[in-house]
């Protein structure tokens, strides 16, 4: 069973990143595919775009996003894709765009794969 963790698309990949896989449906602003050093790309597994309108990244929305964003994954066929992925491997890190590393998207998504684990 292989261990998740998140990394900003901003921050340089190193080797103990594992495999890098990008959760955002878009692609990250100023960062070329050879800096992203990607694995893969589940758009899907991000957040639905009325989800993330809605939301906007406002942290004292973070807890009702946390528990809506969970609703969409557990209907997400491609949250399948993501889970054979990690278990595939030792290490994978979600990589996503977000400015701020305590309120994204990511975060609920770590989370939510390890508790399916």
């Amino acid at each position: 069973m292989g261990v998740v963790t998140i990394k900003r698309a901003y921050d340089e990949a190193g080797e103990e990143d594992g495999v890098r896989i990008l959760v955002d449906r878009l692609w990250p602003r100023g960062v070329s595919k050879a800096a992203a050093s990607l694995d893969g790309w589940l758009k899907d597994v991000a957040p639905s775009p009325t989800l993330r309108k809605w939301w906007n990244h406002d942290p004292e929305r973070f807890r009702e996003f946390t528990d809506r964003y969970r609703t969409e994954l557990d209907e997400n066929p491609a949250v399948v894709d993501l889970l054979n992925i990690v278990r595939k491997h030792d290490l994978t890190t979600l990589v996503y765009a977000a400015k701020d590393p305590q309120v994204n998207h990511a975060l609920v998504l770590r989370d939510y794969l390890r508790d399916a684990l």
